[in-house]
């Protein structure tokens, strides 16, 4: 959605205050499978303008800009939807960063960090935040948006005169400035990287001699990869190799240090370690201050984490706008908000609010309604062995009701998703192998979930299909895939229409767990059982995630069993909580569903982390440790959400 100017005036005014830009979508457009409508269709071509040019020997088609009048008739004809026209006010031209080619995505001004800080920078996926991260890092030269004759270095530094880039870019230039950068996608470093981790891991420390102080085993510490340090990369987890990556970062001596997506795949604790070691990173001394960049989706983590911020809004994919440094809290509320009071400047039609549930947070657990069913699972234990490993998860019997959803807290290695393969009917307790070996079945199924149909998404999502979306769609989920009321709730908040013609096998990170999600929630079910459904989603598609579980579970009543890392979502799904204690890895116990301020409680005492509310969108903030709010609501034991309003 284009930005909107706030306040009133002419429309000839408004028109003359517009530059557009025009996007072809290089993956979606096919000049050899079309009757190339966008330029049959176009009013300037008919005019004997070449405003489109398009041929069966093009790859892709051609749109100029300047003769483009922006009636929007291509956008509409185009039958694969590769076109887009958006008017764009006229001041972000003098403010073009980098444009990667014709009809490609532009990034509009840069982030600014500061030394001794640590800068977050918020906005969706394909807005230019790992853009703007290559270009800070000296990684990429900005062409300012002259793509066929890049300017050089003298006509970059006069165009940043005046502001902090200048010298930043200065000092690159002059290679007084070493960076490092923790990419976004850690699954790709195997590929990458080859060795054993502490081999690795001591190759790359230089901050135990020039820092004097052991930075290798500080990092093997914090990082928790003590246990790990002997194995090849190429065997490591999705968490070990995020937290792998960090250490790898922290143990350098740079100068500036930046970090895409650091939480991704980390359970609480280990985002809020992670949070900690990236924090020490900023310096001490005036002389020795750094820069430190995040970008990071989890709001809670990125709260915590940050100095500042700065947001990045625009169309994903075609432009992104970087603001002006804010305030942690004011930057993330503007961005939740949609409106930059600045710029006085809307981005988002409707703002974006964490809202509990107020049956959570009235935490009666015996007054529910009549009409609830109510199904209950007897006290099991499972354990599992693994070569020499052995882990033993022991589930407190527990009820669940309909309406109702419940969220499973806990560190990775606890049992979680054990418990919900549990649920799904995939393992078995040890109480019903044994009464199966007995011959006892009457006991087999006591001493198991109760039978219910399950709809399950799981963790890891591993795509088989050939087909499109569509196709997988239809197969899997073919009378709710069209159902209006479906389309309405799941299909067009996950921005299902975007991807649906395309291969499966094709879709990003993002693109398949919405995909997942629909293709759960289609599925008729009493219990529906989700596992991280936040993984590569950014934080406005994790809110609208979040949102159209919860409607969907309210109003077809059914009950849903959830794992999810992100405390914001966490808190905004859950009206009980399951709370996972023990040993990661060893042995674990699951409370029985528990009122969600009770659950809350228990579980951020054990992480010796307190929250409060944020009184504007009423999103849960970290307190600083050892603050003043972080202090009192520790003496009252009120570890979960503060009741005072101020900040």
């Amino acid at each position: 959605m284009p930005p909107k100017k706030g306040g009133g005036g002419k429309k000839d005014d408004e028109a003359d205050a517009l530059t557009r830009i025009a996007i072809v979508n290089a993956e979606k457009c096919k000049p050899k499978k079309c009757n190339h409508e966008c330029k049959k269709s176009c009013p300037s071509v008919k005019m004997g303008k070449l405003c489109i040019e398009v041929d069966k020997k093009a790859k892709i088609a051609f749109i100029s800009e300047p003769l483009c009048i922006g009636c929007g008739i291509c956008v509409k004809k185009c039958p694969f939807e590769a076109v887009n026209i958006i008017n764009l006010p006229k001041d972000l031209e003098r403010n073009t960063t980098h444009r990667y080619g014709p009809n490609s995505f532009k990034l509009h001004r840069l982030p600014m960090p500061r030394p001794g800080q640590v800068l977050g920078l918020v906005g969706t996926n394909g807005i230019g935040k790992s853009t703007a991260l290559k270009i800070l890092a000296g990684k990429m030269k900005p062409n300012l948006g002259d793509f066929e004759n890049s300017p050089d270095w003298s006509d970059i530094l006069l165009h940043f005169r005046g502001s902090e880039l200048q010298n930043y870019f200065t000092k690159i230039l002059e290679d007084n400035i070493k960076a490092t950068i923790k990419p976004q996608y850690v699954d790709h470093i195997p590929r990458a990287v080859r060795g054993e981790v502490g081999k690795i891991l001591k190759a790359k420390d230089e901050r135990s001699e020039a820092e004097n102080f052991d930075a290798l085993q500080w990092v093997l510490d914090k990082a928790e990869l003590n246990h790990v340090v002997d194995r090849d990369v190429g065997v490591l987890s999705g968490g070990e190799l995020q937290r792998f990556a960090i250490a790898a970062v922290c143990v350098q001596v740079s100068d500036v240090y930046m970090f895409d997506e650091p939480s991704s795949y980390l359970d609480v604790k280990q985002r809020l370690t992670a949070a900690a070691m990236i924090r020490t990173l900023v310096g001490g001394d005036a002389g020795s201050l750094r820069y430190v960049l995040v970008v990071e989706h989890d709001l809670a983590v990125l709260d915590y984490l940050s100095d500042y911020v700065c947001c990045l809004y625009g169309t994903p994919g075609a432009y992104g706008v970087v603001t002006m440094p804010f305030s942690v809290r004011e930057g993330i509320n503007i961005f939740l908000a949609g409106f930059i009071p600045t710029e006085n400047l809307r981005f988002r039609d409707n703002a974006l609010s964490f809202k509990v549930s107020e049956r959570a947070e009235a935490e009666v657990e015996g007054a529910k309604n009549d009409v609830m069913s109510q199904f209950n699972y007897p006290t099991m234990t499972k354990t599992q062995t693994k070569g020499t490993a052995k882990f033993i998860l022991h589930v407190e019997g527990g009820s669940f009701t309909d309406s109702e959803i419940i969220v499973l807290l806990g560190e990775n290695g606890t049992g979680k998703t054990t418990f919900i393969r549990m649920l799904a009917g995939l393992l078995k307790s040890d109480e019903q192998v044994k009464c199966e070996k007995e011959g006892d079945e009457d006991g087999a199924l006591d001493a198991g979930c109760p039978q219910l149909k399950v709809s399950y998404k799981p963790q890891k999502i591993s795509p088989k299909f050939q087909g499109t979306v569509r196709q997988l769609l239809h197969k899997r989920v073919r009378d709710l895939y069209v159902h209006p009321q479906f389309v309405s709730d799941v299909m067009k908040p996950l921005m299902m229409d975007a991807i649906i013609d395309q291969g499966v096998q094709n879709l990003s990170g993002g693109e398949l767990q919405r995909l997942a999600i629909v293709l759960a929630l289609g599925t008729h079910a009493t219990v529906y059982l989700v596992d991280e459904p936040s993984a590569y989603l950014d934080s406005e598609q994790r809110i609208n995630a979040a949102k159209v579980i919860k409607r969907f579970i309210m109003h077809s009543k059914k009950t849903a069993f959830v794992v999810e890392h992100d405390f914001i979502m966490a808190t905004y799904l859950a009206d009980r909580v399951v709370v996972y204690t023990g040993q990661p890895g060893v042995e674990a116990t699951a409370s029985r569903p528990q009122g969600l301020l009770t659950g809350m409680n228990q579980f951020l005492k054990s992480l010796e982390v307190t929250f409060r509310r944020d009184p504007t969108n009423f999103r849960p903030r970290i307190n600083k440790f050892g603050s003043q709010k972080d202090q009192e609501q520790k003496a009252s034991g009120a570890y979960f959400f503060y009741d005072e309003d101020d900040d």
